[in-house]
């Protein structure tokens, strides 16, 4: 298996640091709000890599951290505590906050196919930890306490911009406009690993620490939740693109002071989705999440497979309209393998190759645009019925779209259907999704009676609408 590494900019073959054995870290949601579908683009993939390095035949223990203190509305240690800002606005506690859109982070990962991770872990859980890092960093001389607060100090550091694609002028903390310089710190790259009563009087969590009542900053919960569940040593860490400075960058600087070694092999970072005005964000236009999908009439596996089409090192436009193809060709798809036929015995060797093939395609450099398109080939092969579809349930573990409906009979009860009658009620299905979508579910209901008087019966069912021969 091969696999981009962000660290060296080049495509390395993978080789885990134990045998077999896989540890792999992926940076989790801030709590405060919904996750966007471009937030779950990130994880999409993610949950790709995990399901294809398992497929691959290695043994994955994958852990993910839930931001619930210390995101700050800049990355840079400034602005407005993400957490506490969700809780004024819905008049709630931190807590009810991060509780409600962890279940709903959870809720939409479970309609996109997405894993749990082996280990889920609240920052907030973590507090020891984070205060025994900080100790031993300032021990070593790697911190600093300044203002009540304590900081890393980056001008102890050989190298700090570890990813080499930096713009100094431009990301350092004080140059941009909507940043404010901490004058607290000794160099305007250090970052802050615990604050006190200094910043924030109002913060609603804090805790005990031996440089005062306070919390912890961001960048230190990553190194320490991946420590306690993964040790000092990590094959893959995982995140989105737009945190890789100053997040994984300030992760990589505290945790390989603390060990004194280097921490983590791989890194994993997926591009952004844009919309077609730029990048995707929860402050500005239409805010697209999952439900949002849904309440248009889109099945969410739809959009998974729209983000399988592109590769992950590449940036994604989303448009309803490219969506519409999607969610019709993976309609299309769908009845075309629940219709294949259960002829004859299922071939292990045959299904062997095209796993071996899959593995060795897709496994370079997770290149789930050529699994789809391996995908087709293997429905345009002349194998049996049986051992076709066993070989799209085999890619269906790493693809994840439920291409094979556990009630499958039900949709071949329609492959002996006159075509034109099937074309016409594929037809009538389509343009009573567009009413719904339009909310003119009056017409909705009418296309519906009119099939029903043609003996057709319709049913929405979370894989989409289902219809069959009354």
């Amino acid at each position: 298996m091969k696999i981009y590494n962000s660290l060296t900019k080049r495509v390395e073959d993978f080789k885990p640091n134990d045998g077999n054995k896989v540890s792999m870290y992926t940076c989790g949601p801030t709590v405060y709000h919904f996750a966007h579908i471009g937030n779950l683009r990130s994880y999409l993939m993610e949950d790709v890599l995990e399901k294809l390095l398992r497929y691959s035949g290695y043994d994955v223990k994958r852990v993910m951290n839930i931001t619930d203190v210390g995101h700050l509305s800049s990355d840079a240690d400034t602005g407005e505590d993400k957490m506490l800002k969700g809780a004024k606005r819905e008049h709630k506690t931190v807590m009810e906050i991060a509780k409600f859109y962890t279940d709903a982070f959870f809720a939409d990962c479970a309609k996109l196919n997405i894993k749990t991770p082996d280990v889920v872990e609240p920052a907030t859980n973590c507090i020891d930890e984070f205060i025994n890092m900080i100790k031993v960093l300032l021990e070593k001389g790697y911190a600093y306490v300044s203002g009540e607060n304590v900081y890393f100090d980056t001008s102890k550091l050989d190298t700090y911009y570890v990813f080499g694609n930096q713009n100094e002028d431009e990301l350092m903390v004080g140059v941009r406009d909507d940043v404010s310089e901490d004058t607290n710190k000794r160099n305007r790259n250090d970052f802050v690993l615990w604050f006190t009563k200094s910043k924030f009087e109002d913060q609603a969590l804090k805790w005990d620490s031996p440089w005062g009542v306070g919390y912890p900053g961001w960048h230190i919960e990553c190194s320490c939740i991946s420590m306690k569940h993964l040790g000092e040593y990590m094959d893959i860490h995982c995140g989105g693109v737009d945190n890789m400075f100053p997040h994984h960058t300030n992760e990589i600087a505290q945790s390989e002071s603390f060990t004194g070694h280097k921490w983590c092999n791989y890194w994993f970072h997926v591009h952004h989705l844009n919309d077609e005005t730029g990048k995707m964000s929860k402050s500005k236009g239409e805010f697209l999440t999952v439900s949002l999908l849904e309440s248009k009439g889109y099945d969410p596996l739809a959009y998974r497979l729209f983000a399988l089409q592109s590769h992950y090192r590449k940036p994604l436009t989303f448009s309803y309209d490219a969506l519409d193809q999607v969610a019709s060709a993976y309609k299309k798809l769908k009845n075309k393998i629940n219709n294949i036929p259960d002829d004859g015995s299922v071939d292990e060797n045959v299904v062997k190759e095209w796993h071996d093939k899959f593995a060795e395609t897709v496994g370079n450099d997770v290149n789930t645009a050529m699994g789809i398109t391996l995908l087709y080939d293997v429905l345009k092969d002349g194998m049996n019925g049986s051992t076709k579809k066993a070989v799209i349930k085999d890619f269906d573990y790493v693809l994840g779209l439920n291409l094979i409906d556990e009630n499958a009979e039900a949709s071949n009860e329609n492959a002996d259907v006159d075509p034109e009658l099937a074309a016409f009620v594929e037809d009538m299905i389509a343009k009573r999704k567009e009413a719904k979508k339009a909310k003119d579910f009056a017409l909705a209901d009418s296309i519906r009676d009119e099939l029903l008087s043609k003996g057709v019966v319709i049913e929405d069912t979370r894989e989409g609408v289902k219809w069959h021969l009354a």
